[in-house]
């Protein structure tokens, strides 16, 4: 039997905090929502920032992720500016920076990521992340033709955003730590072939690079000093700098809460966290029986199925289910759209089943165990996409999943 619900809390104002506001609702939920974020803006949608928003094809106001009436619709308290700053589950409580107080049947903790910052550059003009709209738009506003940019990280955020410079003219220098890009996560193969596509439209790569100082000359950087796999050191010049190392999850308001956090909030495979709290989106570490593994998944339609699951569990008619979605995600660079299907990191094996750079046509499927853990793909139908994601959630095994060769 459910529990009564008059009071709701959502602490984390983007797509994961939103969609389980939005899904209570049409769950039939009629009791109070608080909505609280620590920006000032109303909820927008963050995978712009780094293609349509910084190319200059959209404006902010087109990332709002619902009109001021929808949003008005939900009637909900907005708590906007004001981040959390500690959670006392016992008495069911959560206190904001300036002292509020907020009782909750339930709370939702949506609360997302920050960028990691390289150390030494805090103060130092023209060094940049790129996490919020305040981030973007100050970038945006630095990328001119001829100038230039150097990206630390060449991961998918990091290569989204070269890939965006380079369109505006933008002289970039890509530079990341392993031998080649993305390998850990997708493999070598792929990765040669998103650093190629980089190269073939002007983008110096430095792979095996670490920056060891970014330089500075009157409080505004100058370049970056590498040293990379061969001997000796490496100077950049650069406008701007980039830092695209990956994020950390924002748990510091949970520390004295009792929740395990662990590479963010751990929960179970129904995202509980505890007696009435439930994890959502980029922050959440839940444990998907998919794959037999608990995972952290930074991706916007992650966020929105795991708070739709959630408010289905809160208020939703029915025995609970777990949360066990094929993780999926996408990324656009020069007119080419990779997506990928599962879990693609701590693979066994990346097998290569069609690629053709020239054709923009890539094709990977991943092996963890004896299972198909996930594909992916590029310039490649979505009939094809689609017929290998079905294999990855119903956990076929390797073999039988390679033995049709889907590849058209």
């Amino acid at each position: 039997m459910k529990a009564v619900l008059n009071r709701v809390v959502v602490v984390g104002a983007s797509a994961g905090g939103l969609g389980a506001a939005e899904a209570l609702r049409r769950a039939g939920y009629e009791g109070a929502i608080t909505l609280v974020g620590d920006e000032a803006e109303p909820p927008y949608d963050r995978p712009p920032l780094s293609k349509q928003l910084l190319c200059g094809h959209w404006e902010p106001e087109r990332l709002a992720l619902r009109p001021t009436a929808d949003l008005n619709a939900l009637a909900l308290e907005l708590r906007l500016g004001v981040p959390a700053a500690r959670l006392d589950p016992g008495a069911r409580s959560v206190t904001l920076a300036d002292g509020t107080g907020l009782e909750y049947d339930a709370l939702v903790v949506a609360t997302g990521v920050r960028a990691r910052r390289l150390p030494g550059t805090d103060g130092v003009a023209g060094v940049h992340t790129l996490r919020t709209l305040r981030d973007a738009l100050a970038l945006r506003a630095r990328l001119r033709r001829g100038r230039r940019l150097v990206v630390v990280g060449a991961g998918f955020l990091g290569t989204e955003v070269a890939a965006a410079a380079r369109g505006l003219g933008v002289g970039v220098t890509l530079v990341e730590s392993a031998p080649v890009p993305l390998a850990p996560a997708v493999g070598e193969q792929a990765g040669r072939f998103l650093a190629r596509l980089h190269q073939d439209h002007g983008v110096a790569v430095c792979a095996a690079a670490s920056v060891t100082e970014v330089l500075s000359a009157e409080g505004r950087v100058t370049g970056v000093r590498l040293t990379d796999a061969s001997p000796g050191t490496t100077v950049v010049p650069a406008d701007d700098v980039l830092v695209a190392i990956g994020s950390a999850p924002n748990t510091e308001w949970l520390a004295d809460s009792g929740l395990t956090v662990q590479d963010g909030l751990l929960c179970d495979e129904y995202c509980r966290a505890g007696p009435g709290v439930y994890g959502v989106g980029d922050v959440a570490r839940w444990y998907n029986p998919l794959f037999g593994t608990a995972m952290r998944v930074e991706h916007r339609t992650n966020a929105t199925e795991q708070a739709m699951a959630v408010a289905r569990g809160l208020v939703g008619p029915g025995e609970r289910r777990p949360f066990a979605p094929v993780p999926y995600f996408w990324s656009d660079q020069y007119g080419t759209r990779f997506q990928a299907h599962g879990r693609l990191r701590g693979h066994d094996e990346a097998r290569v089943l069609d690629s053709d750079f020239a054709g923009r046509r890539l094709l990977v499927a991943y092996r963890t165990g004896d299972r198909i853990a996930g594909v992916l793909a590029a310039g490649v139908s979505p009939t094809t996409v689609r017929a290998w994601r079905s294999l990855v959630a119903a956990r076929s095994p390797w073999e039988a999943a390679l033995t049709g060769s889907i590849t058209a």
